[in-house]
């Protein structure tokens, strides 16, 4: 009742749904029977349970209301609830049926204090005994609710003889009290065992069930009683649909909790599971499949019964048959899209399904498991289909369809038409910035898609209701649009909006027109005058702005960095810098910007050790992935803030940090490499972890006696380790080496540094102090290094342009695998390059399987490699590795990597 109850002020049929009526209609308006319900003329009602004629269906309605306020939410107080509670007692005096029923439920929920059940306790116990088994049923529930641990040791000897009951209703309903006294007083539960055991036995399903449950529930916090529970049960014959979902679930928990088996062992209980996708109940077999589906690691062969027995599902009658199954095939599709493409026929046909929430999942699922040949199709179909869904489904769909066009570029064109003849449709700004966002990151990630996105975004702000998409798509047509072949096509559309939308919006267009006037010298007379005008604009933001962007443009023109200057100063250690200056109090000397300390990012932790042969790196699946994006970007801001290291060129790639010395120990150092067209940065974060010294005159010595390809070029000591509160200091080591060169080796690293000691007295530093040094780990640079992933949209056309004289193959044996999808995952992060065409993806069941990467060496040398991996009856996978690249050198590096792996 209280999940389906609504707004007891309102009427069942809101008035604003009456206009699009007839006038005649309004007068049938249905209103809810709590309609205007109030805790205070309910509780005046409750006093007819005193009356000396009782009437039945007048109590039984007010007890209705009572039920209802407390299961809105409504709190009674400790008064309130025994003046209504002992009114009820009363009501045991009365013989009707339904009105006892009553008393039981409202008795059950207002839970009486323990000084106040004993006035209950009685007339309860008599119905426990009546020959009535409705009554017995709902008298036991009622005190399995109300009862403590002393009370319940009285009326064991009745609730454990109620357990065997021949009624199927007394046994369920003690069973269900028991489950609740579980948690409470466990002991006293457990000395049922033998009767819990032969209700197990029972006919009756419900009873089953709920024996089943209470014999979990005594053993839940024991992972190997019920481990051995589950193994008696599995054995037994239980019949009970009910009870055999439950012992599925709990099959599925012992299941997560084990390990799962090596090479082609059998997990423990898959057969139970698997035999029970054959029961004759539905829900059974619902429930089998969804815990095969949603297992730890699981594999394509064990996924394939599964699969197959919701494929069945797809076709039932049963609209919730038809849901649960290509919902669960929808979480399936998520982690192993090749297995669930046997059911896109099927699924297809749910598009068309009277139930919404249906078809979208089967929307949303065919754009995970489809082809590049079915894209086009599915789009006819979704077309017809998005205007006749609410919102929140259309961003599901906009979100598979973003991750379709990522895993098949080539389809940009068709996938974003679709986006942008959408976007021109209604729709609320949730769905509209879902579509919005997946256009942003198609131009990001497809780079031949940014000036067709650009394009679509520049149509849709010119009717666009929403101030935050509108500043949003300005900001990134200022970013991206000077950087097209032709910037000028983007300036009506952005000054379109000066003229036309609201101030936060014209002040957005504001910085974006001048970031076009920044990038190109041509345009940028033209974005002068246009920037005039809105010197005279209402609002003081937009004419600040115009102002600030004159003068820069004009009085200090240095190109891009006249409008967007590079800030050199964290804001993390200028807020700490502002604070201590105010803190002291000496605040007449001006505020030196230059004594900011420079910080960096939380240094990740220390990789795994790199494994021996190429079988055991891929064993273990280790690798070497790109940084992030974004701390990339900050440490590239770091070096060019650095005027000795700025002045060696721009970072081609920057490498995962290494942690050289172990958590304990008093000196955290953390090694960053950079990678320079003729240079390498090694850059060492130190941070000083004990409070007692003071280390000065920081500096990392790097041995190159056998690495004749480099040579040290410049090293850069820091003058004071800072400690933890301060963050990390930076100290640089520049080698050179030759341009083009992918030189690699081992460094070992050597810390060197001044001590002085701190006097505990004093608090200061001693004068002099003593050198020491400590050994770092050693420090490892491998081709892969100089290896950054680059998205090619036609890998095949890009093959055939480069050279063939500089292809190399080789044949290469990894060993044993229980799949070409691990081998293929673990060698594609080894060389730390981009899949292309969606290849890093093997069908299930596959015995071969080609993977193609695309990269880019440092050099800007462009690199394609395609793998071609088997797998034999004894799972020993072998690959051959094909490299083309623009220079030879380049391809006899790929093969160095794997056969250093």
């Amino acid at each position: 009742m209280a999940s389906t109850a609504q707004n007891t002020l309102e009427p069942l049929r809101a008035a604003g749904d009456s206009k699009a009526k007839d006038e005649d209609m309004e007068e049938e308006l249905e209103y809810s029977p709590f309609y205007g319900i109030e805790k205070g003329a309910v509780l005046q009602e409750a006093r007819c349970f005193n009356d000396s004629h009782v009437d039945p269906r007048r109590c039984q309605q007010v007890i209705t209301k009572l039920l209802y306020l407390l299961t809105q939410g409504e709190s009674f107080t400790k008064s309130e609830a025994s003046e209504v509670f002992f009114s009820v007692t009363k009501l045991f005096q009365h013989k009707d049926v339904h009105l006892r029923r009553m008393v039981y439920l409202v008795i059950k929920e207002i839970i009486p204090s323990s000084d106040e059940v004993i006035i209950i306790t009685s007339s309860l116990m008599k119905d426990m005994n009546s020959k009535n088994d409705l009554y017995r049923a709902n008298a036991i529930r009622v005190l399995c609710r109300i009862i403590d641990s002393q009370m319940l040791l009285q009326i064991e000897r009745y609730l454990k003889q109620a357990v065997v009951d021949k009624s199927a209703v007394v046994a369920s309903a003690v069973l269900a009290g028991a489950i609740h006294l579980a948690s409470a007083s466990g002991e006293v539960i457990k000395r049922w065992s033998n009767e819990v055991q032969e209700a197990i036995t029972s006919r009756h399903p419900m009873v089953q069930f709920q024996a089943v449950a209470l014999m979990h529930a005594l053993r839940a916090n024991d992972r190997l009683a019920v481990s051995k529970l589950v193994t008696q049960l599995t054995r037994s014959n239980v019949r009970s649909p009910m009870a055999q979902c439950l012992l599925v679930r709990y099959v599925a928990q012992v299941i997560a909790e084990s390990q799962p088996g090596v090479g082609n062992e059998t997990r423990p209980f898959y057969d139970f599971l698997e035999s029970c996708l054959r029961n004759k109940s539905e829900v059974v077999i619902f429930e089998a499949a969804r815990a095969i589906c949603n297992m730890r690691d699981v594999t394509t062969r064990e996924l394939t019964p599964a699969v197959t027995v919701l494929q069945l599902f797809l076709s039932s009658s049963k609209p919730v048959l038809r849901f649960a199954a290509v919902r669960t095939l929808n979480k399936v599709a998520m982690s192993h899209p090749m297995a669930v493409t046997s059911c896109n026929i099927d699924m297809e046909s749910l598009i068309a399904d009277p139930n919404r929430s249906i078809a979208t999942l089967a929307i949303t699922t065919l754009l995970k498991t489809g082809n590049e040949s079915s894209i086009d199709r599915l789009l006819k179909q979704i077309g017809g289909f998005m205007s006749e869904i609410a919102d929140e489904f259309k961003v599901v769909v906009v979100e598979a369809i973003k991750a379709l066009c990522l895993k098949f570029p080539q389809k940009y064109r068709g996938l974003m038409n679709f986006l942008s003849n959408v976007l021109r449709e209604d729709g609320g700004f949730e769905y509209k910035k879902a579509i919005v966002d997946a256009i942003l990151v198609l131009i990001r990630d497809i780079p031949e898609a940014k000036e067709m996105g650009l394009a679509q975004l520049c149509e849709f702000i010119e009717d666009c209701e929403f101030t935050f998409l509108s500043v949003q798509i300005l900001h990134l047509l200022g970013d991206e649009g000077p950087r097209t072949k032709e910037p000028a096509r983007y300036i009506r559309y952005i000054y379109n909006r000066v003229i036309l939308e609201n101030a936060t919006v014209r002040a957005a267009a504001l910085s974006s027109l001048a970031r076009f006037g920044a990038h190109c010298p041509e345009l940028r007379e033209r974005i002068l005058i246009l920037i005039r005008r809105a010197q005279f604009d209402h609002d003081d933001e937009v004419r600040d702005r115009a102002t600030l962007y004159l003068y820069q443009l004009e009085k200090a023109p240095q190109g891009p960095e006249s409008v967007d200057p590079q800030w050199r100063i964290p804001a993390r250690g200028l807020e700490a810098a502002l604070q201590q200056y105010l803190a002291s109090p000496d605040t007449e000397q001006p505020f030196d910007l230059s004594t900011i300390p420079e910080a960096v990012a939380a240094s990740p932790a220390k990789p795994k050790a790199k494994p021996q042969g190429l079988a055991a790196a891929v064993a273990a699946g280790t690798s070497a992935p790109g940084a992030p994006e974004t701390l990339s970007g900050e440490y590239a801001d770091m070096l060019k803030a650095v005027p000795q290291l700025a002045a060696l060129g721009p970072v081609f790639k920057t490498c995962p940090a290494l942690q050289l010395t172990e958590e304990e120990t008093e000196y955290k150092v953390v090694c960053v490499r950079h990678i320079l067209e003729g240079h390498l940065v090694f850059q060492f974060n130190c941070t000083n972890t004990v409070r007692e010294q003071v280390l000065e005159h920081v500096s990392v010595a790097m041995d190159l006696d056998d690495l004749e390809a480099f040579s040290e070029e410049l090293s850069l000591p820091l003058r004071v380790m800072p400690g933890q509160e301060e963050g990390a200091g930076q100290t640089y080591v520049v080698l050179a080496r030759p341009p083009g060169s992918l030189a690699y080796g081992s460094f070992l690293a050597t810390l060197r540094f001044r001590v002085k000691e701190i006097d505990p007295t004093t608090g200061e530093a001693e004068e002099e102090g003593y050198e020491d040094e400590y050994q770092l780990e050693s420090v490892e640079v491998s081709p892969a290094d100089y290896i950054k992933p680059a998205f090619t949209p036609n890998f095949r056309a890009a093959w055939e342009a480069l050279p063939e004289d500089s292809e190399m193959m080789d044949d290469y044996g990894i060993g044993q695998r229980d799949s070409l999808q691990d081998a293929v995952e673990a060698v594609g992060r080894i060389l730390g390059m981009q899949a292309c065409e969606g290849t890093d993806a093997v069908p299930p069941n596959a015995r071969s399987h080609t993977l193609l990467l695309s990269g880019t060496v440092v050099g800007d040398v462009q690199v394609l490699v395609r793998l071609s991996f088997g797998i034999d009856a004894q799972r020993n996978v072998a690959m051959k590795l094909a490299v083309r690249s623009e220079s030879s050198d380049v391809s006899e590096a790929i093969h160095a990597i794997i056969q250093e792996a």
